[in-house]
């Protein structure tokens, strides 16, 4: 009998944490293992159809501590091998359901963000009370996972949780099949014309992102040099940003056209991608762009973008907030871009089935399972962790 992983997440349906549930979950799936959603009622992830070996579990409420219940006879019923969580009132609440359960299933936690930086925004109760509920609850867990090893140093100077308990797991990505793809250019009249390159950003319109440094770097390219930028995303910001364009005057040559669900083809048609946030965990962006082989140029914010760009190395970083700075790093890579297979091996890390093997190694169970018929399941690619 496979043995059983239970994903326990309460999502926006379009975060970060979707995303990378998207992907691992059907991973887990092809390697024979049963995966069991656990969801808080009109909550995401939602899954793009429902992989063989994958149920989904509703937890029947709107809130997430209200599914302790739910959660408690989930575990002392189906008594799962090991129970992944994400984002702390989610890990608050497993980890007590695996307390009253009294069973032997292994739980490890997930924080896909810098928490000192997530929490400084936060009124002075709630940032003690969270620092101090990760601090002193999560060395009950198994095992604490976050996607970046600046992530994980963040966490245990800001918490005082042993480092030693916190493991740097690279997040699931890159599809394999991105990295050898011919992307149609998709139909927009800025991709393709070799007169004006295009910058390109992706992400929510929120001051996480900090595009008006990002619109104040293009007005100083552009005054240099001919361009456009492009952002795609969506967000309360978004008439502030075109504001601000008109005031800088460039507002001809920025364009916010909203969401794009799969942003692939834009970034590989694009000249550059520019990433100016001020605080992640590890993003997915800069390394979708690598994947395509498309140049990086971005904020070096705790924590990710320095790991990604391997220090520098193959990616230019500036400081959180310096327009000149980013401007000139921009400038600098349109003049001399690193070569694409360059690019394209550092994402590789990132790529689904060797970010699966490291989560399988995080979580104590073999890279292989057996599938339900019997056979043995083999993954794609071998662990890479950096």
């Amino acid at each position: 009998m496979p043995q059983r992983i239970a994903c326990f997440f309460s999502t926006s349906g379009h975060s970060g944490v979707d995303r990378f549930a998207r992907h691992l979950i059907p991973a887990l799936a092809r390697r024979g293992y049963r995966v069991d959603l656990l969801k808080v009622r009109q909550h995401g992830p939602d899954l793009e159809g429902l992989p063989h070996g994958v149920q989904i579990i509703d937890l029947g409420t709107r809130h997430t501590y209200a599914c302790l219940p739910e959660v408690l006879r989930y575990l002392r019923r189906s008594r799962p091998a090991v129970m992944l969580s994400d984002k702390d009132r989610v890990n608050r609440l497993a980890l007590l359901a695996r307390w009253l359960s009294r069973t032997g299933t292994r739980l490890v936690l997930r924080t896909g963000t810098t928490v000192s930086a997530d929490l400084a925004s936060r009124g002075p109760l709630d940032r003690w009370a969270q620092r101090r509920s990760i601090g002193w609850l999560y060395r009950f867990a198994d095992q604490v996972i976050v996607p970046s090893r600046g992530a994980a140093d963040d966490m245990a100077a800001y918490t005082g949780l042993d480092r030693e308990r916190i493991r740097a797991v690279p997040s699931p990505i890159v599809p394999a099949s991105l990295l050898t793809a011919s992307l149609a250019r998709p139909e927009h009249p800025w991709l393709g014309d070799p007169d004006h390159p295009l910058i390109l950003s992706v992400g929510e319109l929120c001051s996480r992102k900090d595009f008006p440094t990002l619109i104040r770097a293009f007005a100083r390219v552009r005054a240099r040099r001919a361009s456009r930028l492009m952002i795609l995303g969506r967000g309360n910001a978004r008439e502030r940003l075109l504001a601000l364009a008109e005031t800088l005057g460039v507002a001809q040559d920025v364009d916010l056209p909203g969401f794009v669900a799969q942003p692939y083809a834009y970034m590989a048609h694009a000249s550059l991608l520019a990433f100016s946030s001020r605080w992640e965990g590890l993003p997915f962006v800069p390394v979708e762009a690598l994947a395509v082989g498309t140049p990086v140029v971005s904020t070096d914010c705790p924590s990710g973008p320095r790991e990604i760009l391997q220090d520098g190395r193959i990616g230019r970083l500036v400081p959180v907030g310096d327009d000149a700075a980013l401007a000139d790093a921009i400038l600098a890579t349109l003049e001399d871009p690193p070569a694409k297979a360059t690019l394209q091996d550092a994402a590789r890390v990132f790529e689904i089935e060797a970010s699966t093997n490291a989560y399988l190694d995080a979580m104590g169970l073999p890279h292989r399972a057996s599938a339900p018929d019997g056979r043995r399941v083999a993954h794609a690619w071998p662990p890479r962790v950096r």
